[in-house]
């Protein structure tokens, strides 16, 4: 490197004394930015939470330590169907809503880098070459213009004229580098980026919780699922036990027994063609849940085959913990929380548009006409410059701006808050749906067993010839209806499992929440996670 002469007069620390004192200016500069921030800062707003829910837990369940309602990961494992086990992974890969949020994401995170590049200087090089003929000279004095009959070349030159005479030609160039720079003195840009910021950690957990959702929408279509095949098994049942029941009374009508009159074969009959009939009309709900997996996990309704089980999920057991760990754990709080905070940031960006607006400018590089020697020393140019704005009067503008901020912020804190007490609620309602459908469970449980009972004296009695065929007919009526009921309570209760599980977050926490100004904690793209 050449130092200039004066430069080299200089004693070596004299060098240093002046690089400290530009680092310190420039130090100094940076913190007076970030000292001035304009607009109010963030506080979350407080919310009521209760030390414990209302509802107590289901009989068998205890109350959940902070420890018990640690994130669960791969919540419906507890339901013990493989077919869950298979299909819920595919969820988070597949799903299209899924797909469409986390792009959604992708979006608000490029936001962020939008608005942190307006830190920054904006640094560019422009550059331009101009070729410039003057008028035609003859050697008599006067000045023509016409076409060239050849071309001149170089930094000056002449071009030979068809008319004899001369046409000066004369190329120039530039070429430089610039720099822009808006100041954030009153700290707007700093309030864009807090505001996309907590954009983008909304969306992450709109994200998280469409993929909750999802989840809890395929657990509970399998089960319904599930109930189909138990309601088609039950049929299949009561379809044997009519065929019985009108065997015996072909029998007993061909006998001549005066108890079993031809109405009660033809009564016999229609019990079960009905059931039959039935039966057949099972096949449709199945099929149409089978379709709605399918469109869950990602595929077509014809590529996904779904085997006839005869066994239901099994009931979990589910610690509900306390009220306070659903304002971390429940995705949509997360996100009705991150929006309040990103409006909160908005007043400040309005706020900032009271105060004038500076911004620095420079240029740098070379100017040379003729072009012959461009990049040389001598012909080296620069400029530096300052400019500010400030409105003066905006007629009630930015006024209206901040008021609209400030309105918009009160909406969100509000959204949350009732955000938080409908979390409440819901997990409220699943409690004590779980607890009263246990009572109902046990209670249909005799009721089945004795209606199993009732149904198999009434046969007996039937076979006997003590009884009519009317007392069968009764009691295999009771009986079904029984075991409908005691099966539509357990799908109940599946479901309200299935819920609270959802309305206590499933496995996820605030603290997944990633920070979109660093790409390494991203979460990383559905498609390419693959099956876990």
């Amino acid at each position: 490197m050449v130092r200039r002469a004066a430069d080299a007069a200089q004693p070596e620390c004299g060098h240093v004394t002046v690089r400290l004192a530009r680092l310190s200016s420039i130090a100094a500069l940076g913190a007076l930015l970030a000292a001035c921030m304009v607009g109010p800062d963030y506080s979350r707003p407080s919310v009521p939470v209760a030390g414990a829910f209302k509802e107590p837990p289901p009989e068998g369940w205890t109350v959940a330590t902070p420890s018990d309602a640690a994130p669960k990961g791969d919540w419906w494992t507890d339901f013990h169907d493989p077919l869950l086990d298979e299909l819920e992974p595919k969820v988070a890969v597949s799903n299209q809503t899924v797909r469409q949020n986390y792009a959604n994401y992708l979006q608000a995170v490029a936001e962020v880098k939008v608005a942190r590049a307006q830190l920054f200087p904006v640094i560019g090089v422009t550059g331009s070459v101009t070729r410039n003929g003057g008028p035609v000279s003859t050697g008599a004095g006067v000045t023509t213009t016409g076409n060239t009959g050849t071309t001149g070349t170089g930094t000056g030159t002449t071009a030979r004229t068809g008319l004899g005479g001369r046409r000066n030609v004369v190329n120039s160039a530039t070429l430089e580098g610039t720099a822009n720079w808006t100041l954030d003195i009153w700290g707007q840009v700093r309030r864009l980026i807090e505001e996309n910021t907590a954009i983008a950690q909304s969306d992450e957990a709109v994200l998280a919780n469409a993929t909750l959702s999802e989840q809890i929408l395929l657990a509970t279509t399998v089960i319904e699922l599930r109930l189909a095949d138990a309601n088609i098994d039950l049929e299949e049942r009561t379809v044997r036990a009519y065929e019985d029941a009108l065997r015996v009374t072909q029998a007993q009508g061909d006998a001549g027994i005066t108890a079993t009159p031809p109405s009660a074969v033809i009564t016999a009959q229609v019990a079960l063609e009905s059931a039959q009939a039935s039966l057949i009309g099972l096949g449709v709900a199945r099929a149409q849940y089978a379709h709605a997996i399918a469109v869950l996990v990602g595929e077509k309704p014809e590529d996904l085959d779904i085997v006839h089980s005869t066994t239901m999920p099994a009931l979990p057991e589910i610690p509900a913990g306390v009220p306070s760990l659903l304002l971390q754990r429940r995705p949509d709080i997360a996100a009705a929380e991150r929006t309040m905070k990103a409006q909160n940031a908005a007043i400040g960006v309005a706020v900032a548009a009271y105060y004038p607006t500076i911004s620095l400018s420079s240029a740098a590089g070379f100017a040379q006409s003729p072009l012959n020697g461009l990049l040389h020393a001598a012909n080296y140019v620069w400029s530096i410059g300052a400019s500010g704005t400030e409105t003066l009067i905006d007629f009630g503008e930015r006024q209206a701006e901040v008021e609209a901020a400030r309105a918009a912020y009160d909406a969100a804190v509000a959204s949350y808050r009732n955000t938080v007490l409908t979390a409440f609620q819901d997990v409220e309602n699943d409690l004590s749906g779980l607890r009263i459908l246990a009572s109902q469970a046990k209670q249909l449980d005799k009721a089945v067993r004795d209606a199993i009972r009732g149904t198999e004296i009434a046969m007996a009695e039937f076979e006997a010839g003590t009884v009519d065929y009317t007392t069968v007919a009764v009691a295999q009526e009771t009986q079904l209806a029984d075991q409908q009921s005691a099966l539509g309570v357990q799908q109940s209760r599946l479901l309200a499992a299935v819920s609270l599980i959802g309305d206590l977050g499933g496995g996820w926490s605030a603290i997944d929440l990633h920070d979109p100004s660093d790409p390494r904690s991203l979460p990383p793209d559905p498609s390419e996670t693959g099956d876990r």
